[in-house]
């Protein structure tokens, strides 16, 4: 599968890709499914030339759901994703964005054409949705939620 936020723009090199973590009231993160290809996502995406992880990750989550990303948002994961065939590697910013409220979460409004559709899930289910790194990039962000810092992943696990 390819790498989680590069479609549909084709980079040259590595990139910077900011996501977040949000939660609805019983503790189930929220994952998107893009149109460009299957599977499901953390709402996020590329930086744009000059743009922090912190300010891609609250545009993305705007242009995404078309909700306002909580302040702050805590970075829970850094992870170095290698390039390889079919993926474009670069830094992936992790943040913890936090419970939505009802209000919030009926509000989400969908971009038709990049998403198909957001569905909260449990982390267990999160394993049927996701890749590999990301489910490690997930399950990393988790344990720094319950108890630590931010943690460096080098593609999706501690180096």
């Amino acid at each position: 599968m390819s790498d989680a936020w590069m479609a549909p723009v084709a980079a040259t090199g590595p990139v910077t890709a900011s996501g977040a973590l949000l939660f609805d009231a019983a503790g189930r993160v929220l994952l998107v499914e893009p149109t460009y290809k299957p599977g499901f996502e953390f709402p996020g995406g590329m930086a744009q030339p000059g743009e922090s992880p912190w300010e891609t990750c609250v545009r993305e989550v705007q242009e995404e759901l078309g909700v306002t990303a909580p302040r702050p948002l805590r970075l829970l994961v850094a992870d170095w994703a290698s390039p390889g065939v079919g993926r474009v590697g670069g830094m992936r910013w992790l943040f913890d964005g936090g419970v939505m409220s009802p209000g919030q979460i009926s509000s989400i409004r969908l971009p038709a054409d990049e998403l198909r559709s957001f569905v909260f899930v449990t982390v267990g289910a999160a394993a049927d949705l996701l890749p590999r790194d990301r489910m490690r990039r997930l399950e990393a962000a988790m344990a720094v939620r319950r108890c630590g810092r931010a943690v460096y992943l080098h593609d999706g696990a501690k180096p």
